[in-house]
């Protein structure tokens, strides 16, 4: 059963508020954060366990909440975004000043994506706020796939569990740079490589096999394991 009117309308009062509401996307559940607010972003990093130096993906309802996150949306950001979006491909960019640090790890880059899935989707133009939100489990351990996962993971460090079923994917977005030239994969997901290239016309380069790259959140090899069970 979707959550009712009143539980997206609820998550959403408390993201503005600065609460941490874990909810669920096409991939895997998320942790989210209103992304504008460097306290709630931390409380983030603490619940997770998750390192500093990790950043975050941010989570939009539209094409326009992502421009307003960046400092600039090249070209193949728009093809991209057209093509993919909604869903699980993360676009990595410049950064507006407006995108708390913590939110990038110190970057002048940030990754944003549109999530297909209605819920998701519902519960941010509800709250009308970009939401940070990495995986609702704590640092080093499997990405949730239900609320059950997340409850049995976190408790009671999250304010709000929006309860929406079993996610659909499993596997964590696409991570690509485009601020790279040429612009380069740094995460492998749902959308391959070929796919990129068919929809652009540009050849792509991989740096996926390379773990001291901090651009991308979610390369742990615990954690990015799709096919462990829980």
């Amino acid at each position: 059963m979707p959550p009712s009117e009143e539980e997206l309308s609820r998550a959403a009062e408390l993201l503005r508020a600065g609460k941490l509401v874990a909810f669920p996307t096409e991939t895997v559940y998320g942790l989210g954060a209103n992304a504008l607010d460097a306290a709630a972003v931390g409380r983030i990093y603490e619940v997770k366990q998750r390192p500093w130096a990790s950043p975050l993906i941010v989570h939009v309802a539209d094409e326009n909440m992502a421009r307003a996150l960046t400092a600039e949306w090249p070209p193949l950001a728009e093809i991209l975004a057209r093509r993919f979006w909604p869903g699980p491909l993360t676009l990595v960019v410049k950064k507006a000043e407006a995108v708390p640090d913590l939110v990038t790890a110190g970057l002048d880059s940030v990754g944003v994506r549109m999530p297909a899935h209605p819920v998701a989707l519902d519960l941010i133009r509800r709250a009308g706020v970009p939401v940070a939100a990495p995986s609702a489990n704590r640092f080093s351990e499997i990405s949730p796939t239900t609320a059950e996962h997340v409850r049995a993971g976190l408790g009671s460090a999250v304010d709000w569990i929006v309860d929406g079923g079993a996610t659909e994917v499993g596997i964590e977005s696409t991570v690509v740079a485009l601020h790279r030239n040429p612009p380069t994969i740094l995460r492998p997901g749902m959308i391959s490589q070929r796919e990129l290239e068919e929809a652009t016309g540009v050849v792509w380069d991989r740096e996926v096999d390379l773990p001291h790259i901090a651009e991308s959140p979610g390369l742990h090899p615990r954690h990015y394991a799709p096919h462990t069970p829980f």
